[in-house]
């Protein structure tokens, strides 16, 4: 399983979910690979946010060896999953895509219409938005193994 969880700038929400996921995935003792992108090309190299890296580490999650990235085409061919924080990442996102399997790679990281609002231009926002990142990253591995259990499933008979 490869996931890549995308936000704006890569600094903020996208590391946290990519930090959340790695962190359960571990803990899970899960091989698979989770990975985070930006829309946008401002972060290009930088470490995230020191906010985030806080309330990161805050939980026993570090993040600090992440770098920022912007996503690009060949992601739509690596990564099973492609998790975006709301829904202009989501409509960014969606133009890279040249396919119908690209564009159901691409949902929102909350599910449904529900969005993770940016904590970049207010501080008190990050520990709730790091509390539903993890919250929701549980959610994602419990549905995402049932799903590969699923697949091997039926491809076993």
């Amino acid at each position: 399983m490869r996931i890549l969880v995308v936000c704006l700038g890569n600094i903020c929400r996208s590391p946290l979910g990519h930090g959340c996921l790695e962190h359960l995935v571990g803990e899970a003792g899960l091989d698979w690979e989770i990975d985070s992108a930006g829309t946008g090309n401002w972060h290009i190299g930088n470490m995230p946010d020191k906010r985030a890296i806080a309330i990161a580490k805050k939980n026993n999650i570090d993040i600090s060896h992440q770098r920022a990235r912007q996503i690009q085409k060949e992601d739509f061919e690596r990564f099973d999953h492609i998790l975006v924080m709301d829904r202009q990442n989501y409509e960014d996102v969606l133009k890279l895509t040249e396919n119908d399997e690209q564009r159901a790679k691409v949902r929102l990281f909350l599910g449904g219409d529900a969005c993770v609002q940016d904590p970049y231009w207010d501080d008190s926002l990050f520990e709730s938005v790091f509390n539903q990142i993890y919250d929701q990253s549980q959610n994602l591995i419990t549905g995402l193994r049932v799903l590969s259990g699923s697949k091997k499933a039926k491809y076993k008979h």
